[in-house]
């Protein structure tokens, strides 16, 4: 790798690079937007268009976009440090220019499954870029607010993309209209991340100059091991990420044929199933900020438990009104949580393997879609619903207890 240069006029802060900063923001909300689009129609058409009965079946395209989305997630945080971020952008722009056009031609539900690994690439290659482009360009101060702005932008396109697709299934039907906006989205995405987005890797080695930490390098395989279980915080951090998205699995993938069952409309449908990410992203709005002055382990253990409770709302609530409730508990558990996990790793690792470091959390991070997807699978096929919806939930709560016992507050000048 060729060393990026820095130049004198690199300085670190959000209000330094302000210009840069808010076209990743950007560009993030196209790649959040891909993914938004399947989480109202796709489970719906499983039944509907290919026929497909079982629950199990219906989340393996779920469990293909997990694995896809894990894998290519450490192949990104290692590829930044090596060969730069921006290129890792690009890379996965390219994997997602296909994803709408072989949805609107699949001829099977396995066409459906090979969509979303090749979606699974584009999110973890451009999403993970986005991130650790933010968290150069920003340095140590207002790493939560980077993080919050940055997380906010992605999921608030999440959820108008699945309002989006939902109105557009609801009027026109559970046909390939749906998947329109979703070529167009790809081809401009991938067109300003290359005209627009500059590489930030040399932030990220001046920050490292003027670290007063001592470690530079570590091997992949340190790393790795620091990340996922030898450092006590790094470990809190992965566990938790990985619960979060076992359960954001769950509402992408069962929630829709859930309130199909109990006789809501379409149009309802993507109104509840757009609910949760759009309070997600517009909490980050805030919380990334909060998590900057009151610390990290709070707001994550609070909002694992705040999202275990809308879960377990689901249990005993069947109204349009208490389950938009419910998806707003979650949703708000989920915006303490998800900027605050990524802060946390920016606040521990060295800036030298920190883009290492974010890569292997986005692996267990998001393996928790396809343990989501395979265990509440099974666990509806076997079950039912409820039993599901129970599981999950304890699962969730519990995580919030692990990083509680065992995550030491990263923030400087707080307390665990």
């Amino acid at each position: 790798m060729n060393t990026p240069a820095i130049h004198s006029e690199t300085k670190l802060g959000l209000k330094e690079n302000w210009q840069q900063f808010s076209l990743l923001v950007l560009v993030n909300a196209f790649v959040g937007s891909m993914v938004g689009l399947e989480r109202t129609v796709l489970p719906l058409l499983a039944e509907d268009a290919f026929g497909v009965a079982s629950r199990t079946a219906i989340l393996s395209f779920i469990a293909a976009f997990g694995v896809a989305k894990a894998l290519s997630n450490l192949f990104a945080g290692r590829a930044s440090d090596k060969h730069g971020r921006k290129r890792v952008l690009v890379m996965g722009w390219l994997f997602g220019l296909p994803v709408p056009f072989v949805i609107m031609f699949a001829p099977s539900w396995s066409w459906i499954v090979a969509a979303n690994i090749l979606l699974g690439i584009n999110q973890g290659l451009a999403w993970s870029s986005t991130v650790i482009m933010k968290i150069d360009l920003v340095g140590p101060k207002n790493r939560g607010l980077a993080m919050g702005l940055n997380e906010a932008s992605g999921y608030i396109a999440v959820g108008l993309a699945a309002l989006a697709s939902g109105y557009i299934a609801a009027r026109y039907g559970l046909g390939t209209e749906s998947f329109y906006l979703g070529a167009v989205i790809a081809v401009v995405g991938t067109l300003l991340s290359i005209t627009v987005i500059r590489e930030t890797q040399g932030y990220a080695i001046l920050e490292a100059k003027e670290s007063v930490n001592p470690e530079s390098e570590y091997s992949f395989a340190t790393v790795f091991a620091l990340t996922s279980w030898k450092n006590r915080s790094l470990f809190s951090a992965s566990q938790a990420g990985m619960v979060n998205n076992l359960n954001d699995g769950m509402a992408w993938g069962l929630f829709p044929i859930l309130f199909l069952a109990s006789g809501f409309s379409i149009g309802k449908i993507g109104i509840l199933a757009a609910t949760y990410p759009v309070v997600w992203g517009l909490g980050q709005l805030w919380t990334g900020s909060l998590s900057d002055s009151i610390g990290r382990k709070k707001l994550i253990v609070t909002g694992m438990q705040l999202q275990a409770a809308g879960i377990f709302l689901m249990l005993f609530v069947k109204s349009f009104g208490l389950l938009l409730v419910a998806m707003g508990l979650m949703g708000i558990g989920t915006a303490c949580v998800y900027p605050t996990l990524i802060a946390t790793i920016g606040d521990v690792a060295h800036p030298n393997w920190r883009a290492t470091a974010v890569g292997v959390y986005r692996l267990w991070r998001d393996s928790g879609y396809v343990v989501g997807a395979l265990l509440v699978g099974l666990i509806t096929d076997l079950l039912g619903t409820d039993w599901a919806l129970g599981t999950v939930g304890g699962l969730t709560s519990l995580s919030g207890i692990v990083v509680l016992l065992m995550m030491k507050e990263s923030l400087p000048g707080r307390k665990s």
